[in-house]
């Protein structure tokens, strides 16, 4: 393997990307790799991945695809986080009383 030549590849790659992520979308590899997940990751390693064959470039449609579905994600993980907390309220004897009683509260 001509190294050399593989990291100019991946540093020409490097060039192309603005930013310092990109999303790559997998593909079929035969040591186990799935067809079509995608991944956000650092320009250097997107880059060898694709000089190696094991992803590609995500087009903006599926940029945007996956920009939406974290949002989503992330929305749903805050409401699942505020559903998970315990409320308490500290009610004191006298207040239970009152309430037991039917009396209205005095500030």
């Amino acid at each position: 393997m001509d190294l050399k030549g593989y990291f100019k590849k991946v540093r020409e790659l490097e060039e192309q990307f603005p930013g310092k992520d990109v999303l790559v979308i997998s593909r079929a590899t035969p040591d186990g790799g799935k067809e079509g997940v995608a991944t956000l990751a650092p320009k250097r390693l997107a880059c060898q991945l694709i000089v190696d064959g094991k992803a590609r470039a995500a087009s903006d449609a599926e940029a945007a695809a996956y920009e939406k579905e974290q949002a989503a994600r992330r929305s749903q993980a805050v409401e699942e986080e505020m559903a998970s907390r315990v409320h308490v309220q500290i009610v004191t004897d006298r207040e239970s009383r009152r309430a037991k009683s039917g009396e209205a509260a005095k500030d």
